[in-house]
């Protein structure tokens, strides 16, 4: 009795792993800065992000972006130094956040 073999093997599609790593949060320029800076981030893919500044004692000050789906690639956003109130804040450093899904990524900046 005669086995059939085998002899060919499905074709193996690439897999692209997106690991936080990926996602770049740049230092803000300028920086110590008054009264704007600039904030700039890098997607590796579309992803839904929330931006936000904290305080020297990690009390959320402002959110530049509020949950919102952005395209891959590079992104830039300014803060005036205001708060969620419109109401100029108090030089002194400050934090700000990049969250993407269960991860984040956070830098400091200087307001003089």
């Amino acid at each position: 009795q005669a086995l059939d073999l085998i002899t060919s093997v499905p074709e193996l599609k690439p897999v692209t792993v997106i690991t936080p790593d990926d996602y770049q949060l740049h230092q803000n320029y300028p920086n110590p800065f008054n009264p704007t800076t600039t904030i700039s981030f890098v997607l590796p893919i579309n992803k839904t992000v929330s931006l936000k500044i904290y305080n020297s004692l990690g009390q959320e000050v402002r959110t530049l972006i509020d949950n919102r789906a952005y395209p891959e690639g590079s992104h830039t956003v300014q803060w005036d130094a205001t708060n969620n109130h419109g109401n100029r804040v108090s030089s002194g450093v400050y934090i700000y956040k990049l969250i993407f899904g269960n991860f984040a990524k956070s830098k400091t900046m200087t307001l003089v």
